[in-house]
């Protein structure tokens, strides 16, 4: 098991409980303790975790659940409708486009202009439905379990389908991104979604409203080197801001509605 791996799995066992001692996690994964360690001081350099004598805790921005999507429903509105815009006025006639999850990947689709055509991909049910009724638009479902709330697909049936395809342009969701963690997510089934449209896109670009700046969540997607671009309203946390500069990402804010890579 490759490192990167190995320190997924240990903020998985995690998850539970916000806790676990190194000896348990040793067992868990087949490794020693001193493997462990050393897993633990790379996690915490990236500010997902804090180590303590004989073990490690989340980290408190990390522990808890993600709010209800009605809640988040709520929350930035404004700005969510203008990251939709804006991540719209990329998207070209005849494309393959990725939709992810989440509120502000569902103002993506209410975006695409009405006679837009193309294809439309996606794990969610609910920009599914939203785009359904578009004559131009052909929409293509991943299929997998559905999680109530946000109505996303994942499972290994999710993940074979977006390994298979080669999309132009993919707008992801977020549950946190910040200098030190890079993107994160809430829910374990699906990062391994995001990691494959990640791989498999030609462009790629996270949505983060600015709830997301500096927030980690409780699992690893990628560093932020490993998408295209960020399209946000404004970034307003500084070390973030130099951090996407730092790795050459493509930041696009509802003040740049015609900006290009």
């Amino acid at each position: 098991m490759l490192a990167a791996e190995r320190q997924d799995r240990i903020l998985t066992l995690l998850a539970p409980t916000g806790h676990a001692r190194t000896e348990e996690l040793a067992r868990s994964l087949g490794v020693s303790d001193e493997t462990v360690r050393r897993d633990l001081s790379a996690l915490e350099r990236q500010g997902l975790l804090v180590r303590v004598h004989g073990g490690a805790t989340l980290r408190t921005s990390m522990a808890g659940e993600e709010a209800s999507f009605l809640d988040r429903a709520t929350l930035a509105t404004e700005e969510k409708v203008t990251i939709g815009r804006s991540a719209a006025s990329l998207v070209r006639p005849g494309m393959t486009v990725m939709i992810d999850v989440g509120t502000t990947a569902l103002e993506v689709a209410r975006s695409l202009p009405n006679d837009y055509h193309g294809t439309v991909v996606t794990c969610s049910l609910l920009v599914a439905s939203e785009l359904a009724g578009r004559a131009r638009i052909e929409v293509l479902v991943s299929g997998g379990r559905v999680r109530a709330g946000d109505l996303a697909l994942s499972n290994a049936t999710t993940l074979g389908f977006f390994q298979d395809l080669r999309p132009d342009i993919a707008f992801l969701g977020s549950g946190g991104v910040s200098a030190d963690a890079g993107l994160t997510d809430f829910h374990v089934d699906e990062v391994a979604t995001k990691r494959a449209v990640l791989a498999t896109s030609a462009r790629s670009y996270v949505l983060a409203d600015s709830t997301k700046h500096g927030r980690v969540a409780a699992f690893r997607v990628c560093d932020l080197g490993g998408f295209t671009g960020l399209i946000a309203g404004a970034i307003t946390d500084e070390a973030l801001a130099e951090a996407l500069r730092g790795v050459g990402c493509h930041v696009v804010t509802g003040n740049d509605l015609s900006a290009r890579p």
